[in-house]
């Protein structure tokens, strides 16, 4: 685990996100210096032993251009056919840049229903092995073509998150257009200083974000801070640096004061625990009173039947609910029973399950191994 910029040298397997606006040019289109520097600067890792994989912006900003649709706000539709246009010609520029050291790229288009899903989160973790063990570069894209608003990860700064923990990457780094994180925007504050080490992402380091990102991308600072956040807690450190800059990931990794790197936390949580807070939709939500929330966040117990008092939404066995008490959400987990037997279990003690389904499969309702605390950040009122 990467606790300081010295342990950026034992790195063995990098996520590496990269921004539309590193890609992409309004009037020329892809940028292939640009992709040709950092394949460049790929391959050197691969000969270092370093596994890369890459997450890749800049379909549907490469598609806009290629459609003429410049300067003007896409629908969905259209979106969907600027990923289209785009993205062949993305991985194109990809393979002939990677072709020039020898090296193989492959193609993954992912969605969050894909991760949703425990065989097709596993499928793809085992895709991605195979890849680097035959020595190829997994290229990562959101499949934008299809694609529609409840299924999409947000910005591919979340999706570059995700990927380090599906393929329990060392460290994700995301390359964007600026040194990295400021106490303030550098636009508007020349004095502003860039932070070199994160420890942890507070609401004080949240703030620092604002607003600042580029008008060609969908993934500002506070994205990328956001991603950064679901990456540490899984053990996996992240980084922002400038991709323009020459030699970076080199530089970066030799431990060289390069952007901001945010390190690991003390309480990682395990890839069960990640795919529930950070990939699945609650289904619906489980109200308990004030003693059945003591006992699952201060004892850390599962939720008993007897402390739920309402339940909405419509959910089956093994879906995930979130857990609401007095002050709101605070844990998310997945539900032993479905949303019609939940509402006959109102209330009802453990031992009586049985008589009141006529079965018991669990004396829980959601047991203690399948239940995420949530952070204040990330509860949903």
């Amino acid at each position: 685990m990467i606790r300081s910029r010295v342990d950026l040298g034992r790195a063995k397997r990098v996520v590496i996100k990269i921004g539309s606006s590193l890609l992409t040019d309004s009037e020329v289109g892809i940028r292939m210096s640009v992709v040709e520097r950092i394949a460049a600067e790929v391959a050197a890792l691969q000969q270092k032993g370093v596994e890369v994989c890459i997450v890749s912006s800049g379909a549907v900003a490469l598609g806009r251009v290629q459609m003429g649709w410049l300067g003007r706000k896409l629908s969905v539709h259209e979106k969907q056919a600027c990923a289209a246009m785009g993205q062949p010609s993305l991985m194109h520029a990809y393979k002939q840049a990677f072709s020039a050291h020898g090296l193989h790229v492959a193609q993954l288009l992912l969605t969050k229903d894909d991760l949703r899903h425990r065989r097709r989160y596993l499928n793809a973790s085992n895709t991605s092995e195979t890849l680097f063990s035959a020595g190829v570069i997994p290229i990562v894209n959101e499949n934008d073509t299809v694609v529609v608003e409840e299924i999409k990860f947000g910005d591919n700064d979340t999706l570059g998150a995700l990927v380090s923990l599906v393929i329990e990457a060392d460290l994700m780094l995301m390359l964007t257009d600026v040194d990295g994180l400021f106490d303030q925007n550098p636009v508007t504050h020349p004095d502003a200083v860039r932070l070199t080490v994160v420890d942890s992402i507070t609401a004080e380091v949240m703030q620092m974000a604002g607003d600042v990102g580029s008008s060609f991308g969908t993934g500002g600072m506070v994205s990328k801070l956001k991603a950064a956040k679901i990456s540490t807690r899984g053990g996996i450190a992240a980084a922002i640096v400038n991709g323009h800059r020459e030699h970076v990931l080199a530089d970066f990794l030799a431990g060289e004061d390069v952007g901001t790197l945010f390190l690991c936390g003390e309480d990682r949580q395990s890839r069960r625990q990640h795919w529930i807070v950070d990939v699945l939709h609650p289904a619906g939500t489980i109200h308990v009173d004030a003693g059945a929330a003591k006992a699952v966040v201060a004892s850390g117990s599962s939720l008993l039947p007897v402390g739920v008092m309402q339940v909405e939404g419509l959910f089956d066995k093994g879906e995930c609910v979130e857990i609401k008490g007095p002050d709101g959400v605070f844990a998310k987990g997945l539900c032993n029973y479905n949303a019609d037997e939940m509402r006959k279990l109102v209330g009802v003690s453990s031992e009586q399950i049985e008589k009141t389904l006529g079965y018991v499969d669990f004396t829980s309702v959601v047991h203690r191994d399948n239940l995420v605390l949530l952070e204040r950040d990330e509860e949903r009122r």
